[in-house]
Protein backbone atom coordinates (compact mmCIF):
# COMPACT_ATOMS: atom_id res chain seq x y z
CA UNK A 1 0.00 0.00 0.00
CA UNK A 2 2.77 2.49 0.64
CA UNK A 3 4.37 2.12 -2.85
CA UNK A 4 0.42 2.60 -4.76
CA UNK A 5 0.68 5.72 -2.43
CA UNK A 6 3.56 7.01 -3.43
CA UNK A 7 3.34 6.35 -7.01
CA UNK A 8 0.31 8.14 -6.74
CA UNK A 9 1.70 10.95 -5.14
CA UNK A 10 4.70 11.23 -7.23
CA UNK A 11 3.16 10.31 -10.49
CA UNK A 12 4.72 7.27 -11.23
CA UNK A 13 3.18 4.17 -13.23
CA UNK A 14 2.27 1.07 -11.01
CA UNK A 15 2.30 -2.38 -12.36
CA UNK A 16 -0.15 -4.59 -10.31
CA UNK A 17 1.39 -8.33 -11.19
CA UNK A 18 -0.42 -11.79 -11.33
CA UNK A 19 -3.61 -10.61 -10.07
CA UNK A 20 -6.44 -13.19 -9.67
CA UNK A 21 -10.03 -12.75 -10.78
CA UNK A 22 -10.98 -10.68 -7.67
CA UNK A 23 -9.16 -7.12 -6.21
CA UNK A 24 -8.89 -5.85 -2.88
CA UNK A 25 -11.82 -3.47 -1.98
CA UNK A 26 -9.38 -1.22 -1.17
CA UNK A 27 -8.45 -0.82 -4.43
CA UNK A 28 -11.86 0.74 -5.28
CA UNK A 29 -11.78 4.62 -4.74
CA UNK A 30 -8.61 4.11 -7.33
CA UNK A 31 -10.06 1.89 -9.96
CA UNK A 32 -13.15 4.75 -10.09
CA UNK A 33 -11.02 7.63 -9.80
CA UNK A 34 -12.64 9.31 -7.07
CA UNK A 35 -10.56 12.18 -6.96
CA UNK A 36 -11.78 15.28 -5.16
CA UNK A 37 -9.90 18.65 -4.17
CA UNK A 38 -8.72 19.19 -0.85
CA UNK A 39 -7.06 22.87 -0.57
CA UNK A 40 -6.91 23.29 -4.43
CA UNK A 41 -4.85 19.92 -4.92
CA UNK A 42 -6.25 16.85 -5.78
CA UNK A 43 -6.32 14.33 -3.09
CA UNK A 44 -7.64 10.31 -3.15
CA UNK A 45 -8.45 8.53 0.10
CA UNK A 46 -7.18 5.49 0.37
CA UNK A 47 -8.45 3.37 3.18
CA UNK A 48 -7.80 5.78 6.98
CA UNK A 49 -5.37 8.10 4.57
CA UNK A 50 -5.85 11.26 2.03
CA UNK A 51 -2.61 11.33 0.07
CA UNK A 52 -2.52 13.95 -2.96
CA UNK A 53 -3.22 12.66 -6.51
CA UNK A 54 -1.09 13.54 -9.33
CA UNK A 55 -2.70 13.50 -12.75
CA UNK A 56 0.58 11.92 -14.08
CA UNK A 57 -0.58 8.58 -12.08
CA UNK A 58 -0.69 5.82 -14.34
CA UNK A 59 -2.38 2.17 -12.80
CA UNK A 60 -1.85 -1.13 -14.73
CA UNK A 61 -2.90 -4.26 -13.56
CA UNK A 62 -2.06 -8.01 -15.26
CA UNK A 63 -2.85 -11.90 -14.83
CA UNK A 64 -1.37 -14.16 -15.98
CA UNK A 65 -4.83 -16.52 -15.87
CA UNK A 66 -5.43 -17.64 -19.24
CA UNK A 67 -9.20 -16.81 -19.43
CA UNK A 68 -10.17 -14.74 -16.22
CA UNK A 69 -13.62 -14.02 -16.01
CA UNK A 70 -14.17 -10.97 -14.12
CA UNK A 71 -17.40 -9.25 -12.72
CA UNK A 72 -19.29 -6.81 -14.62
CA UNK A 73 -18.76 -4.50 -11.32
CA UNK A 74 -15.52 -4.29 -12.24
CA UNK A 75 -15.18 -4.80 -15.96
CA UNK A 76 -17.17 -1.30 -16.45
CA UNK A 77 -14.30 0.37 -13.49
CA UNK A 78 -11.37 -0.91 -16.01
CA UNK A 79 -10.16 -1.17 -19.57
CA UNK A 80 -9.07 -4.68 -20.07
CA UNK A 81 -7.00 -5.78 -23.02
CA UNK A 82 -6.60 -8.94 -24.38
CA UNK A 83 -2.79 -9.79 -25.09
CA UNK A 84 -3.07 -13.69 -25.48
CA UNK A 85 -3.10 -13.83 -29.26
CA UNK A 86 -1.71 -16.16 -32.00
CA UNK A 87 0.52 -15.19 -34.64
CA UNK A 88 -2.40 -16.81 -37.51
CA UNK A 89 -4.99 -14.20 -35.52
CA UNK A 90 -2.87 -11.33 -35.51
CA UNK A 91 -2.11 -11.92 -39.21
CA UNK A 92 -5.80 -12.34 -39.99
CA UNK A 93 -5.87 -9.10 -38.11
CA UNK A 94 -3.50 -7.05 -39.67
CA UNK A 95 -4.63 -8.21 -43.08
CA UNK A 96 -8.00 -6.79 -42.35
CA UNK A 97 -6.70 -3.32 -41.37
CA UNK A 98 -4.90 -3.21 -44.60
CA UNK A 99 -7.64 -4.60 -46.64
CA UNK A 100 -9.61 -2.06 -44.63
CA UNK A 101 -7.38 1.05 -45.34
CA UNK A 102 -6.73 0.14 -49.43
CA UNK A 103 -10.69 0.80 -50.13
Amino acid sequence: MRTLENCIQFGTPLLLENVGEELDPSLEPLLLKQVFKQGGVNCIRLGESVIEYSSDFRFYISTKLRNPHYLPELATKVCLLNFMITPEGLEDQLLGIVVAKER
